[in-house]
């Protein structure tokens, strides 16, 4: 069984721009594509996103689909290889199954690749990403991008937390690697609330 690394869409791979329905309006962070890179030395990645502007009638499935296709693309084509791009279609009042933070999505792809979500990471800008990590028995770290700075005050104590892709990256790497915490790391926004 192998590590992987789920990554939030919006706020945390890419900017959020709100309810994206045009490739033209995706702006990858900076740190987007080294962080990525490295993480795939080590962990299988996949995107796992809500996107409830579907089922409010904002974007289409069709337009989400052609974002997605265009976020995997572009990193494909930087040697960057998601495994699957799982998305929830729904507004978070149908309490589906498959919403942030029921683990869903992760449980469905450790059957599908033989995922250790014990090993596993979940990188987002909201606390359900985190909560998402914890119900799945795998390790959440909380970004301060996107929607971060702005919900950081609902996190549970000792959540790690990082100012970016970047930084989470390099310390689930150091994770996975040797099996321990980065000590050189400066402690994480959450381990100080």
């Amino acid at each position: 069984m192998q590590p992987a690394v789920f990554f939030d869409r919006d706020g945390t791979i890419i900017e959020d721009r709100g309810h994206l329905g045009d490739p033209k309006e995706v702006h990858f962070f900076p740190d987007t594509i080294p962080a990525m890179r490295e993480l795939q030395e080590v962990a299988l990645l996949f995107v796992v996103t809500h996107q409830a502007g579907i089922a409010k009638g904002l974007v289409t499935a069709r337009e989400v689909r052609l974002v997605n296709r265009h976020v995997t693309d572009y990193l494909a084509r930087a040697g960057i290889s998601i495994r699957e791009v799982y998305v929830c279609p729904h507004d978070r009042s149908e309490e589906c199954r498959c919403i942030k933070p029921n683990p869903y999505h992760l449980h469905l792809a450790a059957r599908e690749y033989d995922i250790d979500l014990q090993r596993s990471f979940v990188l987002g800008d909201h606390p359900h990403d985190v909560e998402l990590a914890r119900r799945a028995g795998a390790t959440g770290i909380y970004l301060l991008t996107g929607h971060g700075r702005k919900h950081r005050d609902e996190l549970p104590p000792g959540t790690l937390v990082a100012d970016g892709i970047g930084e989470a990256s390099r310390r689930v790497k150091q994770i996975l690697t040797t099996g321990l915490p980065d000590v050189d790391s400066p402690p994480a926004a959450a381990e100080q609330a």
